[in-house]
Order: structure tokens, then sequence, then C-alpha cells
């Protein structure tokens, strides 16, 4: 993204946890700060994009944080997938400060950030101005839609992110009876990505599934994360959400089993191994 932004002509600011990450980025026009809080100071509009709760209120807090620098009239873009009521309630601390939080997580692999071709959905509406004033940079990154109030993009993201994990395992299913069933993997892979059930995801893991690779487009471990909290969220709303349970499940043998930090495409794998007497780890 950092990259998009750069060749975009945006003056970048950055900051994580290991410099070394960022050593090519700095070649390209980065400009390193040690902080988040010297982020936030530097520029007017913050983008982060962190793993989970408990790392956003980090980056957010203390004396080195966002909120410490973060002035009136600035406008912070949180492209994470985290909780939404742990969103919200940082949102209003934003707002305390006379700034503005967006939560804005994107839908998409690595092809469609490569590409710009990311969905975003963007929750913090009673804020227009502060989109307004975001939505050119987010256009960088893909294709941006205002969704509602502040933490309504990350329940949309969440229930996305059901339907994903669920394909998948239904694909993996399918594939696995067909396998069993005498037909060549590769040839079912073909027929049933070509049929209606041929989403543009599973399209484009039809090849990961009969070879999967080392680098995970989006891994097992953040798959689960993701689930975990639409469990979280749908328990908050009584709303139902059985096949996200049983993804759920399956998501946690998949790590039991190895896969950990393998893209969910594994999950054929994974079922394919449930038929032996033992579950070996992915070579």
């Amino acid at each position: 993204m950092a990259v998009r932004f750069l060749g975009a002509g945006y003056t970048v600011y950055g900051e994580t946890r290991h410099r070394g990450e960022v050593q090519e980025l700095e070649r390209e026009g980065l400009i390193w700060r040690d902080t988040p809080r010297e982020i936030a100071e530097a520029a007017d509009v913050v983008f982060t994009s962190v793993p989970n709760d408990s790392v956003l209120e980090d980056v957010a807090s203390g004396t080195g944080g966002i909120l410490a620098g973060l002035a009136a009239g600035k406008v912070w873009v949180d492209i994470s997938t985290v909780s939404p009521h742990v969103s919200r309630d940082l949102a209003q601390r934003v707002r305390e400060r006379g700034a503005a939080l967006l939560d804005a997580p994107v839908s998409g692999s690595v092809p469609q950030v490569q590409s710009g071709t990311l969905t975003i959905m963007v929750g913090g509406d009673k804020r227009p101005r502060a989109y307004a004033r975001v939505e050119p940079a987010l256009r960088e990154l893909g294709t941006a839609t205002s969704i509602g109030e502040n933490g309504q993009g990350l329940v949309l993201k969440l229930a996305i992110n059901i339907s994903l994990a669920v394909q998948m395992l239904a694909f993996a299913e399918g594939l696995l009876l067909a396998e069993r069933g005498g037909i060549d993997r590769k040839r079912a892979v073909e027929v049933m990505t070509r049929s209606p059930i041929g989403s543009p995801m599973l399209k484009a893991r039809g090849e990961l599934v009969l070879d999967l690779p080392e680098e995970a487009w989006f891994d097992v471990s953040l798959m689960q994360k993701d689930i975990v909290l639409a469990l979280d969220t749908a328990r908050r709303l009584a709303v139902p959400l059985p096949s996200a349970a049983t993804a759920d499940e399956m998501l946690t043998l998949a790590r039991a089993a190895g896969y950990e930090h393998r893209d969910i495409a594994a999950l054929f794998e994974v079922l394919s191994q449930l038929t032996c007497d033992t579950t070996r780890p992915p070579a």
C-alpha cells in the first residue's frame, strides 16, 4: 500500500516494529519516523494496518502513540480488521481530540493490493468531510464505499470474510468428494471453478489448491481471527452463524496440523488428512 501511495506522489511517513522490513520503501522515498506519535504529528492523514485489537491499542495509546500526536482536524484511517466495538470506542477517543477515525477494512489478497483493486468499506459517516478528504488516497488502493457509522465498515468486512471461509471449506469438501469418487483433481478444479460456484475468490485459489504455495495470500491464522471476531459480533447482535462456527472448527484443525501460516486453500489438504489415521504436518 505504501508503494502505491509513493507512486501516486504522496509524501509517506512510516513506522513498523522492524525497520529492516521497510528499507526498500525508504529507498523509494518513505520517510522513517520512530513512533506512531511522530507520524501523527507529521502527517495530515494517518493510515494504520495492524493484526488485532491489542496491537491497535498499543499504537494508539501512551506517550508514543497516535492519540498523543493527533491534532484537531486530522484524520486517522484504520484499515485493520479488528473488533467493531473496539474501533467504535477508539473513534470516540479520537473525536475528543477534535480529529476523526474512519474504520476502512479492505477485502482482497496480494494480487488486489498490487493492482489497486481492493474493496474498501468505510465506517464513520458522521464525519463526511473526513471521508471526502481521504477518498482520493483510498482510490489508490481500490474502490471505497461509505457504509455508515463507526464500526459498520468492520461489520461488513466480517460478513464478507464469513463467506470467504465458508466458500473455501465448501469447495474443499466438494473437491475431495470428486477426487475420492475417482475424478482427476485438476480436472475437477477446472470444471468446478467454471461452474456457477466459481466466484472470483475460488477461481483465483484453484491453482493454490492444486499446488499449495509457501507464501500465503491470506493465511489460516488471520482467517480464523476474523471468523472469531464475526462470531463475537454475532453473539452481541443475537445472530446465528452456523456455517461460520463450522469453518472455525476446521480452521482450528488446520492450525493444529501445522497450516497456521499457509493460505486458506490448505483446507483441502486438512480435509484429506481427516480420512487418514494420523494428521501429518504440511510439507
